[in-house]
């Protein structure tokens, strides 16, 4: 019974997210994860769970291996899905109330010189090919517009930038809207790739027609187009290519190169929190660490005391 129950209020917790918070796929995906491997860990049942057993369930987190982030992520889906039961009148009181959070330092972003992604771009599109073209197109996007790999692949047909046109509208995480900007370079890409798109489509039936909307399709998937994890192959054998770790290279290591050159460049940390669509500034503030040296240089160089001193 404490399964069938479990199943049923997980199922409302999902659809309470995606109604009113306008969670994406991906974070009910998620979610249901953290949930289900509290289910599979907790005795009893999750909706009856009490505070002691929470607590057992945390400290096993940490016996098992799991990362800090890991950890505090799975015990703020139990707080958010408490927190439902008790307003919907499932539980009178709320068993996380007492749990801590694993203490985590926020690790540096990774990130690769220019350079380097120039020659990984450059490797990703060097045949003349339908895959090869629209393999660099996700790559200049993903680094010359710092988007995430999910909003890549949502990308549809409709959404390729017409002539003249440097900004896209990108719908982010929590269903927020954001401008992209579109380099010259993806832009050229993206054309390429739109002249061969056609050969990428599935030969026919519902995959043809799914495919058919989306900008970057697949000509294998069921679904018609591409997964995070063949994005994810496409630049590591991108990199293998150009003599780079491909473990140290991913879609997100893009987005952050993004990030760290915009900002190293002396891009205001506000306009690269619009473009990231981080919706608090803290989470743009890391990027930082790599402006150090041009910070010190501004400080020396216009703050009047150091003048003075100079």
């Amino acid at each position: 019974m404490s399964a069938a129950r479990d199943d049923a209020r997980i199922e409302a917790f999902l659809e309470m997210l995606a109604a009113e918070r306008g969670a994406r796929p991906n974070t009910l995906a998620a979610y249901r994860r953290d949930l289900d491997d509290a289910r599979a860990e907790i005795a009893g049942g999750l909706c009856d769970a009490d505070g002691a057993a929470l607590a057992a369930y945390a400290a096993g987190l940490t016996r098992r291996g799991l990362s800090p982030a890991t950890a505090a992520r799975r015990l703020s889906a139990l707080r958010q899905f408490y927190k439902f039961l008790l307003i919907e009148n499932d539980r009178s009181d709320d068993p996380t109330a007492r749990l801590e959070a694993p203490k985590r330092g926020r690790p540096l972003p990774k990130t690769i010189a220019a350079g380097d992604v120039a020659r990984l771009i450059e490797a990703a599109g060097a045949e003349d090919t339908p895959a090869a073209r629209r393999d660099r197109a996700i790559l200049e996007l993903l680094y010359g517009s710092g988007l995430r790999i999910s909003e890549v692949l949502e990308l549809p047909l409709t959404a390729a930038p017409k002539p003249g046109q440097r900004l896209l509208t990108i719908r982010g995480k929590g269903g927020r809207e954001r401008l992209a900007p579109v380099s010259a370079q993806a832009h050229a890409a993206i054309a390429a790739h739109l002249e061969t798109r056609a050969a990428l489509l599935p030969a026919k039936g519902p995959a043809r027609e799914a495919a058919a909307k989306a900008l970057f399709p697949s000509p294998r998937a069921r679904d018609g187009r591409l997964t995070r994890r063949r994005v994810q192959q496409i630049v590591e054998d991108a990199a293998a290519r150009v003599g780079l770790d491909p473990a140290a290279v991913s879609p997100h290591v893009l987005r952050h190169a993004f990030a760290t050159h915009l900002v190293d460049g002396g891009a205001d940390l506000r306009v690269v929190q619009k473009l990231l669509g981080h919706a608090d500034i803290a989470t743009t503030q890391i990027y930082t660490h790599v402006a150090e040296s041009r910070l010190k240089t501004v400080v020396e160089t216009a703050h009047p005391l150091a003048r003075k001193k100079t």
